[in-house]
């Protein structure tokens, strides 16, 4: 009983481990390849949402950008 009961966790283990690698290796985020900000300031951190994504400059700053065009969209400055 022991012996079956083994099995049959590590069966499901590697049944988990298959649907996890499946799963997650077509789902990866879409980058820009390249972004353009604007002269003398320097990406700090990057994020993205559907169909935009936005990058906080060092001058305190948020740049939000269309995703297919890479447009700028809109500016945010930070107090």
């Amino acid at each position: 009983m022991v012996t079956v009961l083994t099995v049959v966790m590590i069966g499901g283990v590697l049944v988990l481990i298959f649907v996890l690698v499946t799963r997650l290796s077509d789902q990866g985020p879409s980058l820009p390849r390249s972004v353009t900000l604007p002269d003398g300031s320097s990406a700090q951190a990057f994020t993205q949402g559907r169909g935009w994504y936005a990058v906080v400059t060092d001058a305190n700053e948020i740049l939000i950008f269309d995703q297919l065009t890479g447009a700028l969209r809109q500016t945010i400055a930070i107090e």
